[in-house]
């Protein structure tokens, strides 16, 4: 199953918290032409390398689909960023 939803909170000492969440979907609509450029990208890359298309697209859809649950802390000095993707 694809990630719907990433949520970002940002704290930090002097101010309140900044809490974003992006739906996935809607961003992934917009980046489209993008993605399908990075497609072809990547499979120029498996091509050159010698690596099965259709393994690395397989690969990458497993990496996907276990996106949802992960949970991402980063802290530097004073300033904490949660990432959580569900």
């Amino acid at each position: 199953m694809m990630p719907q939803l990433l949520s970002v909170n940002v704290k930090r000492p002097a101010s309140r918290p900044i809490r974003i969440w992006v739906p996935v979907l809607p961003v992934l609509l917009v980046l489209s032409p993008v993605l399908l450029l990075a497609a072809v990208a990547a499979t120029v890359a498996c091509v050159v390398h010698q690596i099965s298309v259709l393994r690395a697209l397989g690969t990458g859809w497993r990496i996907m689909s276990a996106l949802p649950g992960t949970r991402l802390d980063l802290k530097r000095g004073h300033t904490a960023v949660l990432v959580n993707i569900s």
